[in-house]
């Protein structure tokens, strides 16, 4: 799965993508499967995560190439040929984020500001011990999860069906040119 020795590279992620991905998977594994919800350190990383979230958002519009939203934002005139040729099992390799990639990336991104979104408001006079707030936090948090899974297993299959470590371009930030 690794480029072959010698074999040319391209930048592809950025430091700001790759610590704010990085963040949000440990975060989201700590808060899940091994902090306590509520306790200080589980409030201190969901608003780690808020705050990684906003600076990606930014990002999104003013960083490098990869990481603008415009270079993969999924349209449906990037996300149907994607697919269909997903289904005939000849999709494209893509240098940045594959239509579907992208889908995930912003599902889970909309999942995580709703999890800090209700985080925070479980905090506040108004929604104290609101049970439906609490199922709905723990609702997102659960989506996070299975979406996670999913992604997770995506990436896995993608490094197989193109032969290059997608988890290792994501900690080096560099792919097979």
């Amino acid at each position: 799965m690794a480029a072959p020795e010698g074999a040319a590279t391209v930048a592809v992620w950025d430091p700001i993508v790759r610590l704010f991905h990085w963040t949000v998977a440990t975060a989201c594994i700590l808060n899940l499967f091994v902090l306590e919800p509520g306790h200080a350190l589980h409030r201190a990383l969901g608003y780690t995560v808020a705050a990684a979230l906003a600076i990606r958002l930014v990002w999104g519009f003013v960083g490098t190439r990869h990481a603008r939203f415009a270079d993969f934002f999924p349209t449906p005139r990037r996300l149907v040929p994607y697919l269909g040729a997903l289904m005939r099992r000849r999709e494209p390799r893509h240098i940045g984020h594959n239509p579907a990639g992208a889908v995930m990336m912003i599902l889970l991104m909309l999942l995580l500001a709703g999890v800090c979104l209700t985080g925070w408001m479980m905090g506040l006079d108004a929604f104290w011990g609101e049970d439906w707030l609490q199922e709905l936090h723990g609702t997102l948090a659960d989506a996070i999860m299975v979406l996670a899974f999913v992604h997770a297993a995506a990436a896995i299959l993608e490094s197989l069906r193109h032969r290059e470590n997608l988890v290792l371009a994501m900690v080096t930030g560099r792919k097979r040119a």
